[in-house]
């Protein structure tokens, strides 16, 4: 059985292009009323189907105005290595994703920063002393040609 059905589908799809609509707004939108509406965004969060709520704020206005990747390669491929790099990562406010990947290092780290300056800051100060860490590469974000959160579910 499957775990989301065709309506399912177009709630979520709306709610991640605007999650300020109103059930009432969804409802109009899927000619559903407010009431299977609420109960199925009720059980979606409720499955852990939708996480969180979150506002997108524009970087440029905020002044961070660098956005970079790293490759991270650490000096061991261990469990207890990849464990402790992750729990390091997670508390730095800089990092706004991490991915453990496959391939020639083992982590992709995107960051933002204010400046250049900003991120040296970082990269000398927090990230390149995680224990473990053995190399860095950073590649530096020109334009963004497309900064979607929406993951494709219809």
């Amino acid at each position: 059985m499957e775990i989301l059905d065709k309506t399912d589908r177009r709630i979520l799809t709306l709610l991640q292009q605007n999650a300020r609509l109103t059930i009432q707004e969804i409802g109009q939108k899927i000619n559903l009323s407010k009431t299977p509406v609420h109960e199925r965004i009720k059980r979606l969060e409720r499955e852990g189907i939708i996480e969180r709520y979150v506002t997108i704020l524009d970087k440029k206005k905020l002044g961070n105005l660098l956005i970079v990747f790293c490759q991270v390669t650490l000096d061991r491929q261990t469990r207890d290595a990849f464990a402790d790099f992750e729990t390091a990562v997670r508390v730095l406010p800089d990092v706004l994703e991490c991915n453990r990947v496959s391939g020639t290092f083992d982590y992709l780290i995107k960051i933002v920063s204010k400046d250049m300056e900003s991120y040296n800051y970082f990269y000398q100060e927090q990230l390149s002393v995680i224990p473990g860490t053995l190399h860095i590469s950073s590649f530096f974000v020109m334009a963004d040609v497309k900064n979607s959160t929406v993951i494709p579910v219809e």
